[in-house]
């Protein structure tokens, strides 16, 4: 079971003393290379999660729709764990290995979750051949195809069921914001 610490003000929003990556979806390579395909995939996911968990009060992290159903809380500490996932294949690095930095509360969580984004978006982007990234795990390796399918899917998947949790708990998701174009409309 999650035991996360919620750190509670009016509500969570990113404040003008420290601003977090994906408000906007960063400017589209001008080049096309695998690297570059994969990065804009994990920057669209970036812009959502950020406008999924922007704004976002104690009520709507608390909202489950039933008693066998994630919370929203724990569904974007699951989206925590597959950013983790996407950032340690960009780094080459294990995900068998315990994961001793985790934040332990909402805003730490929606903090590493876009810098662990962005991370990857920005090694990927600098790559032409993604073929040399694996997921990697004690034992074994998986080609990076499973990354695309696995957790930077899943995690998009999982940032429409935080936006339609926090409809269902009274806050629905800013109607000015626009997944076609990256931006906040006026």
């Amino acid at each position: 079971m999650l035991s996360l610490v919620l750190v509670f003000s009016k509500s969570y929003s990113q404040s003008d003393s420290e601003k977090l990556p994906y408000y906007e979806i960063p400017k589209a390579s001008e080049t096309f290379t695998a690297g570059t395909v994969a990065a804009r995939a994990i920057d669209g996911l970036g812009f959502r999660f950020y406008w999924a968990t922007e704004g976002l009060r104690e009520d709507d992290l608390n909202f489950r729709p039933n008693d066998d159903a994630r919370s929203t809380l724990e569904t974007i500490d699951h989206i925590y764990d597959l950013s983790r996932m996407i950032a340690n294949c960009a780094l080459k690095k294990d995900n068998a290995k315990k994961d001793t930095d985790k934040p332990e509360d909402f805003e730490g969580l929606r903090k590493a979750t876009l810098l662990n984004l962005q991370l990857a978006s920005n090694i990927f982007k600098k790559t032409e051949d993604v073929g040399e990234f694996k997921l990697i795990f004690e034992k074994y390796e998986v080609e990076f195809w499973t990354l695309i399918h696995g957790p930077i899917e899943d995690a998009v998947w999982h940032c429409g069921q935080v936006a339609l949790l926090r409809r269902s708990s009274g806050n629905p998701f800013n109607s000015k914001v626009s997944v076609f174009s990256g931006r906040l409309q006026d």
